[in-house]
């Protein structure tokens, strides 16, 4: 994720220390490196990734890196060659082909398509290994996770502590990969070497670890991760560990690297049981199970690293209980690591739900006042710019940029909303039978019986049609693919109150409203998106959506939203 604190906190940008001789800086990344999740080509779509051999020799003092990576694939049609991606500002020392060498001319990479020739053609069911060897300096993240790359860092006693953070630009930062939502590996085995005493973390399980002539190698081994959801973690790591007893029968490691302050580090470990509890509760099995659930410590904010998830919240605190960071990042385990997006352009399947459990989680600590508090804070921030969905394929860029047209941090916080909404009109027990089948593709999920998928929009609001037993395309057509908030227009003629909604589109939006007149509260049920109701006297008091079920059109936060934009740039002009 690239780090808004969904609950609208406005957060300080990581500082990466930078050594004064810092090489010089490469030349910049290509649009299509910069840009994670390009369509993919015809030769990416011909093929399943089997397995990904990751060799990575990190030289820290160089800020270097060293790869050496075998990827396999079974071929779905015939192809006379393969595209990869990789940055080419990694220069290539050897490309191989079912252990073959290739000659320079064999291959190419010209704007981060690494175009390699097959030495004959192959057939469809067959299988190919492509060696990769390369080196050089990997982009260097200035503002990670904002802006990605490799983040060269240093601890407070000064050790190296380096980590990657690619969501934005992709794992062709710093592997040859297919840099997609659907490009993910069935197979990862990581072996990262590192200068002694440095400890090496990654993803999944850890195969164990071999020092000789003053390098370790650390051998890491997961199975479907994510693609930017790949990572390295280096660092005089020390470990928390604990098992946790599941609710559903049995026991996963859980496992916590960090690098300094042990009294901080084990108050943050004893959140993870909770978490856990509340996660595996609300949605179901944690996904990874077999692996570990594990955190490492960052130099930098966050993001959610498959069975790894990056935590550099420096321990902070809120009004709420918890580690807000930890608990969102912990969430992407669900939504984003088990269910993944399949097109950038659903990015909201991520960020939305990661950023809803927020709210449910501080309701399950604090109670009511809690959960709508945080909600207070995510209606006060949205922008309303953009459609949280284009429904068109997106880079994940284009999501973020408000120029590009981006509806930014509203996949967040506008999606939680929106969530919250669907939730209050359809029930509880369909919510989460709808989520759970995104999520696991099973409304009855046990451990054992899934494995990671994709999720599109359309396939959600199918799902909720399905479970439902109703045609739901008017809520998700409002919230989902248009800018604007639905605006509930009301009017008063004496002792009667006319409301009626207003959406963008101008088609149906039958979204039945509550209105508390005294101790009297009457359900409109707006089915032509209108609705009257009689006051006890046309001085009567009434509220309009008292239990605050309903995201709407506020004038109010509109106000708020153009105060708080004057402020920020007089204290520009003045700071």
């Amino acid at each position: 994720m690239r780090y808004s604190l969904p609950l609208g906190i406005f957060l300080a940008l990581s500082t990466v220390a930078c050594s004064p001789s810092a090489p010089p800086a490469p030349p910049p990344l290509t649009d299509f490196t910069t840009n994670s999740g390009a369509p993919l080509t015809p030769e990416q779509q011909a093929i399943t990734f089997e397995h990904a051999d990751l060799h990575f020799r990190v030289h820290p003092e160089a800020r270097r890196l060293e790869g050496d990576t075998t990827l396999t694939f079974q071929l779905k049609a015939p192809l006379k060659r393969m595209v990869l991606d990789l940055d080419r500002n990694l220069p290539i020392d050897a490309v191989e082909v079912d252990g073959q060498r290739l000659a320079s001319s064999g291959y190419r990479n010209t704007d981060g398509h690494l175009e390699v020739d097959l030495p004959h053609p192959l057939s469809a069911g067959a299988r190919t290994s492509i060696r990769v060897i390369y080196h050089g300096r990997p982009h260097t993240a200035v503002k990670p996770p904002w802006d990605g790359g490799m983040v060269w860092s240093t601890t407070p006693d000064g050790q190296p502590w380096i980590a990657t953070a690619v969501e934005g630009e992709g794992c062709d930062l710093f592997w040859p990969c297919i840099d997609h939502p659907t490009g993910r590996p069935k197979l990862v085995d990581e072996y990262v070497t590192v200068p002694a005493p440095l400890v090496a973390v990654g993803n999944g399980v850890s195969m164990g670890m071999e020092e000789k002539d003053g390098m370790r190698t650390y051998h890491w081994r997961a199975h479907e991760v994510s693609t930017y959801g790949i990572s390295l973690n280096i660092g005089p790591y020390r470990e928390l560990s604990g098992t946790y007893k599941s609710r559903f029968g049995d026991s996963y490691p859980m496992r916590y690297f960090y690098v300094d302050d042990e009294a901080k580090a084990k108050t943050l470990f004893a959140e993870f049981p909770h978490m856990l509890d509340f996660l595996e509760g609300t949605i179901g099995p944690y996904p990874f199970r077999s692996e570990k659930m594990g955190v490492a410590e960052t130099p930098y904010k966050g993001m959610e690293h498959q069975t790894i998830n990056a935590y550099g919240n420096n321990y902070a605190k809120t009004p709420y209980g918890y580690d807000d960071l930890l608990q969102h990042e912990l969430s992407h385990e669900w939504f984003g690591n088990q269910v993944t997006n399949a097109n950038w352009d659903d990015m909201w399947i991520h960020e939305a739900f990661a950023t809803y459990m927020q709210p449910l989680y501080a309701e399950s600590i604090g109670g009511k006042q809690a959960y709508f508090a945080s909600l207070m804070r995510l209606r006060s921030i949205l922008s309303n710019h953009h459609a949280i969905v284009s429904g068109t394929p997106l880079r994940e860029e284009d999501v973020y940029n408000d120029e590009r047209g981006g509806p930014g941090q509203d996949i967040y916080n506008k999606g939680a909303l929106m969530l919250h909404t669907l939730r209050n009109y359809i029930g509880d027990d369909a919510f989460y039978r709808s989520v759970r089948l995104m999520v696991y593709g099973t409304e009855n999920p046990v451990p054992g019986n899934f494995s990671p998928r994709y999720g599109t929009t359309k396939e959600f609001i199918d799902i909720v049609d399905k479970v439902t037993g109703k045609d739901m395309h008017w809520f998700f057509n409002v919230y989902l693919y248009q800018a604007a908030l639905p605006d509930l227009q009301v009017t008063q003629e004496g002792q009667v109150l006319h409301l009626a909604w207003s959406v963008p589109g101008k088609g149906p939006f039958p979204l039945p409203v509550d209105v508390k007149a005294g101790d009297r509260v009457v359900t409109l049920p707006m089915t032509d998106g209108h609705g009257d109701v009689t006051l006890p006297n046309e001085n009567a008091l009434y509220v309009i959506d008292p239990d605050s079920k309903l995201l709407r059109r506020d004038a109010g936060m509109e106000a708020f939203r153009d105060y708080m934009e004057q402020k920020r740039k007089a204290q520009k002009k003045t700071g």
